[in-house]
Parts: C-alpha cells; structure tokens; sequence
C-alpha cells in the first residue's frame, strides 16, 4: 500500500499535470461499490511454504495467495510463523539478507511485489534471489494497476527524483506517458495516492491511501503484516481496537451452514479476520506459540481464540486441501456475510 499520507488540509497543485492525453473520456473498467470503512483480513502460516521443494514451488503459491486476494477483495494479509521455535531464525536481517529460504520474508517480498504497481516495481524492487522465479508470478491486474487508456478516480504514483518543469513540488509518474507534478516535497521513491480530476484542465490532490476504499468504493489492494506467532495476530493488529469478527478455518470445525445458517443475512463488523491453518492445522500453529502455551490453548481449545471455528469443505475428496486452495473455497462461501450482492 501506499507509503505517504497528506496532510488533512487540501493541497494545491501546479497546472504541469501533464494528464491532458484523451484518457478522461475512455470508459471505466473498474465501477465503484459502496464507500466503506469496514475491512476483510486474512491470515495464513509460513508452513504453507517451508513445504515446498523448490524456488519455483514457493513463488507458484505465493502467487496463488496474491490472487485470491485481488479476487475477493481482501484488504490485508498478515503472514504468521507457525514453526517450532528452535527452528525459526534469529536478529533476522531482510537488508542484509541474500538467500530466498526464510519464508516469512519470503512471502512478505513476493506479496508485496505483488501488490505494488508493475510501472514502479523496478524501481522499488531491486534485484533479490526472492525474485529470481517472478515470470511464474501471475498478472493481479487491480483497480489501482490500470491499463495506460483507461481512466479512474485514483491513481497510485511514484515521486522522481527530476524537479518538475515548473521547478517547485514533485514530479510523480503515475504510469501514463506524461508525469503530474504535485505541491508537496517528497522524497524520491516514495508511492502515494491521488485522485484525479474530473476536468482535464483539473489538477490531481494528493489524499490518504485509504481513501479510494472509504470514500470511492474501490478495492484499493492490500497491506502486508509479518506476525510472530498465530496469538500475535491478534495482539499486533494494524487497527486500533482490534479484529471484531474472527474465523478460523480447521477440518474439524463445523460446516459453514450450520455456523451461518442464515444465507441471506451480512454479519456486522468493523473488521473481520479469517485465518488459515498449515498442512498441519491452526493446531499446529497453537502448539508453537509460547504465549498459547502458557494460556492453556492448544490442540482441540485452539477453536477457542475464534468467534467461529469453520470446516469450509466438508467430505472433501481428497485426504487434505492445499492452503492456497482452502483460501479460494473459503472465500467463496463466507462472502456472502459481507457482499450483499
């Protein structure tokens, strides 16, 4: 997600916008839904990776990830280490780190390349052996990803280090032919959010990067947590007053049916969190989590940090499902607590 947020007074802009090219009047892929503070969280293991053979393997579902979370709409993924603590690695360095094996860093990077603009990937993603398989990472293709000859409301762009021609503000590259150039002094490398104007004599505002979300009702992709342990989900949450909705996903659950019986009622929430087990089940994960243990929690009173303990897919055919295909059933069946469409 975006890395600057302007200030709440408005912001003035120098006419060299440069946006002036016919691409006001091209027809909008992406329509609007309802603005909405309201937020969908996922949370998946590390494990989902460590057993993986090869680089091509972990990035492959990486990928798959990415996907079901540019699909439904997710608005934050938060990645938890689900290991044994023996063999989770110390004073971890990400600057200094040269290999591609750690896999909470691992799938943080790629996640978040992701997620990121292709137009400015280069330039914020530098050469990594994390990213030596990324032709097998698959097109997200978001809202704030478009395509050069269409138009919306928001655009995500990337400040320059070239003064801009009027020589005071900032140049932005907002992925189009021309840069906008913007008031405000920003750092070079530094991605932020603007809406355009609806005139093509109109001058872009830089807002929060939220703000595609809460006020024009876009899917404005999502923001990557590293946690812990599977309690520092919880503990470390990004919003003030926490997750008030959680589900976990477990085989041994009960069917989504019976959890929501009501197929045509939304669930209330301020914030709803969804969080996947490993190969080895959140149970696994309680087991690993010091914090857990000292409370008593683990094996069958994992259920108990969640408000509804789901088995997304009963009497499946197959001995196990794949997390990243646990996601997309998941998904599938729980939206209708949220999209009433």
């Amino acid at each position: 997600m975006s890395n600057w947020e302007p200030n709440p007074k408005k912001r003035r802009l120098d006419n060299d916008s440069g946006i002036g090219n016919g691409i006001l009047n091209t027809k909008e892929r992406f329509r609007p839904t309802t603005a909405r503070d309201w937020t969908i969280s996922i949370a998946v293991p590390t494990s989902i990776i460590t057993s993986c053979v090869t680089r091509e393997q972990r990035t492959t579902a990486a990928g798959s990830i990415a996907r079901a979370l540019a699909i439904f709409s997710v608005d934050e993924v938060v990645i938890f280490d689900d290991s044994p603590l023996e063999q989770r690695p110390r004073n971890f360095d990400p600057e200094a780190y040269t290999g591609d094996t750690e896999p909470a860093h691992f799938l943080e990077h790629l996640l978040n390349y992701l997620e990121t603009p292709p137009f400015m990937r280069k330039v914020l993603f530098p050469i990594h052996p994390n990213l030596r398989s990324q032709g097998l990472l698959p097109s997200l293709d978001m809202p704030h990803h478009p395509h050069k000859d269409e138009w919306l409301p928001y655009r995500e762009g990337l400040a320059l280090e070239a003064p801009p021609r009027s020589g005071k503000g900032t140049s932005v590259d907002i992925g189009m032919p021309e840069t906008v150039t913007i008031s405000e002094d920003i750092p070079p490398k530094t991605r932020v959010t603007l809406k355009m104007p609806d005139d093509p004599q109109g001058q872009p505002e830089p807002v929060n990067p939220a703000e595609p979300r809460t006020e024009g009702g876009y899917f404005w992709g999502y923001s990557v947590r590293k946690a812990k342990s599977l309690s520092d989900v919880f503990t470390s949450s990004a919003y003030e007053d926490g997750y008030d909705l959680s589900i976990g996903t477990s085989e041994r659950g009960v069917p989504l049916s019976k959890a929501f019986p009501n197929r045509d009622q939304t669930a209330t929430f301020n914030h709803m969190l969804i969080v996947f087990g490993g190969p080895r089940g959140l149970e696994y994960a309680a087991m690993n989590d010091p914090d857990l243990g000292q409370m008593g929690i683990s094996g069958a009173r994992t259920k108990e940090l969640f408000d509804h303990w789901v088995n997304v897919l009963p009497n499946q055919g197959t001995r196990g499902i794949r997390t990243d295909e646990s996601l997309l059933i998941a998904l599938t069946g729980l939206r209708r607590l949220w999209d009433s469409s």
